[in-house]
């Protein structure tokens, strides 16, 4: 990841409406720093960098990056679920609305699901009150399913797989909503919910 630019630091600020003196004010330097900053005469020195980023209303990843994401999905519906996957750990991120992540030193995009095709089919039965999900997929150190989740309108259920075990896994039934299977090869798929019935709408 990058550091902070000047370019950066003055677009976020003039789209806050707030003057150089004011940003200082905020977080507590001069209006003189703040102006050298923005003109790549000097940097923002790494410990006020959450308070900038703070003041200037994003993400610290989104000040480093200058990747800025608006969050259109201000009521929080569950259902705009977001995943980032680290190609390097695996790590997952999750976010409701669309945000700036990173993870082992990379800036990491979002994950699209796409519909199932013949080698990515999520299977899933109801059984009593839960929803069973089950894929023939591999499973080998270099292609296997990642992670399976189960989302909502309020709720996010996940549960990470790793290599060498089966695919097997059941959710209870919190109502309509989306089962997404991640494969670390071909990325994400997914199959709507309606019911007790699945399709790939």
């Amino acid at each position: 990841m990058g550091y902070v630019t000047g370019t950066t630091i003055r677009r976020l600020r003039e789209k806050k409406k707030v003057t150089q003196k004011e940003l200082a004010d905020r977080i507590g330097v001069s209006d003189k720093a703040v102006s050298k900053w923005e003109t790549d005469k000097g940097l923002p020195d790494i410990g006020i960098i959450e308070e900038l980023a703070k003041a200037l209303g994003v993400s610290i990843a989104e000040l480093l990056t200058g990747d800025l994401r608006e969050n259109e999905n201000r009521s929080a519906n569950m259902r705009r679920m977001c995943f980032y996957v680290c190609p390097i750990c695996g790590n997952i991120i999750t976010s409701v609305g669309h945000g700036a992540f990173s993870c082992c030193g990379i800036t990491l995009w979002q994950a699209e699901a796409e519909k199932m095709d013949e080698d990515h089919q999520i299977c899933v039965e109801t059984v009593d009150q839960e929803h069973s999900v089950t894929l023939s997929h591999p499973m080998e150190k270099g292609h296997y399913i990642s992670f399976i989740a189960y989302v909502t309108s309020d709720a996010l259920d996940l549960v990470k797989l790793y290599p060498e075990q089966g695919i097997s896994v059941r959710f209870r039934k919190k109502g309509h909503g989306a089962i997404y299977a991640y494969c670390n090869r071909h990325g994400m798929f997914k199959t709507m919910s309606k019911g007790t019935n699945f399709n790939t709408k």
